[in-house]
C-alpha cells in the first residue's frame, strides 16, 4: 500500500525559534502512514506582507510556495496562522484576470490542513502519548475563526495519558500578538497578553499549550516576565512525547 505523500510547511516561526515542534509535527505524522518530506527552498507565506496591504510581495510568495509543494498529496503545517494564509487567503491574492494562478491556489488550498484537523479529520491519530500534568489550552485567533479550529486539539489531547485539561476563562479572545499588531500597538498588545497570562494562571495548571507559534511565543514571554513557573509548549510536542516535563 502506498503512502500518503504530505509536504510539511515548516513555519518561519517553528524553524527559527522551536525546531523541535517540526520534528514532532513528522513524528505525528509519520504514525499515522504519511511519507512527509520537507522541501528546504520553502519561504515565508506571506502573511506579514499580506496584512500590511503588500499584495505584489504576498503574490510572489504565494507562487513560490504553491509551485514548490505542487506535487504532495497533502500540505500539512503545525498553525492555523500560517495554514490561514495558505488555505483562505491565496485563492483571494489571484483575479479572474489572472485565472490561471486563480485556479492552482483554489486546488492548492484544498489539500491544505493544519496539523490538528489533519490528525481527526484526514488520517486520525491514535495517541500514544503520555503527559501526566495539568494543561490549560489557548485558541489562536486564526484558528478559530479563519478554519473552524476548536474540538480538534481537544480531541487528541483527551487520549494522552495523565494529562488534565483546565479550561481558562476567555480561551478564545486573542493573546494581542496578531503578528505586526504586536508592533503597530505595543500598548494594547501588553495590556492583551497580560490578561491572558492572568487567565492562565487563574487555572493553577502546570503548562499551557497552544497550537499556534505566535501565540505560544507572546504568552510564554509574558509569563516569563511575570516570574510564573507555567511552561508553555506546543501542540506537536505533547501529542508526540517530546515535551521535556
Amino acid at each position: 500500500m502506498s503512502h500518503t505523500n504530505v509536504g510539511l510547511f515548516a513555519t518561519c516561526l517553528v524553524d527559527l525559534i522551536r525546531p523541535n515542534v517540526g520534528f514532532a509535527t513528522i513524528k505525528l505524522l509519520e504514525q499515522v502512514g504519511c511519507q512527509v518530506e520537507v522541501p528546504l527552498k520553502q519561504t515565508c507565506c506571506g502573511q506579514p506582507a499580506y496584512n500590511n496591504g503588500d499584495l505584489q510581495t504576498s503574490q510572489k510568495l504565494a507562487k513560490q510556495v504553491i509551485m514548490l509543494f505542487e506535487d504532495y498529496d497533502y500540505v500539512v503545517a503545525p498553525s492555523g496562522s500560517c495554514m490561514g494564509m495558505l488555505k483562505q487567503h491565496y485563492p483571494e491574492l489571484f483575479t479572474e484576470n489572472d485565472s490561471d494562478w486563480k485556479i492552482k491556489a483554489e486546488r492548492f488550498a484544498e489539500k491544505c490542513y493544519e496539523l490538528t484537523t489533519f490528525l481527526t479529520e484526514v488520517k486520525p491519530l491514535t495517541v500514544k502519548a503520555s503527559f501526566p500534568h495539568t494543561i490549560t489550552y489557548h485558541d489562536s485567533c486564526s484558528s478559530q475563526r479563519e478554519l473552524g479550529i476548536k474540538q480538534q486539539p481537544r480531541q487528541l489531547l483527551e487520549q494522552v495519558s495523565g494529562l488534565e485539561l483546565r479550561e481558562m476563562a476567555e480561551t478564545e479572545v486573542c493573546c494581542g500578538f496578531g503578528g505586526t499588531f504586536s508592533v503597530k500597538y505595543p500598548d494594547i498588545s501588553t495590556r492583551m497578553v497580560s490578561n491572558k497570562a492572568e487567565n492562565v494562571q487563574n487555572t493553577e495548571a502546570e503548562y499551557l499549550v497552544t497550537a499556534d507559534m505566535g501565540c505560544l511565543m507572546n504568552i510564554a514571554g509574558r509569563l516569563h516576565r511575570l516570574e510564573s513557573p507555567v511552561k508553555a509548549y506546543h501542540i506537536a510536542e505533547i501529542l508526540a512525547d517530546m515535551a521535556e516535563e
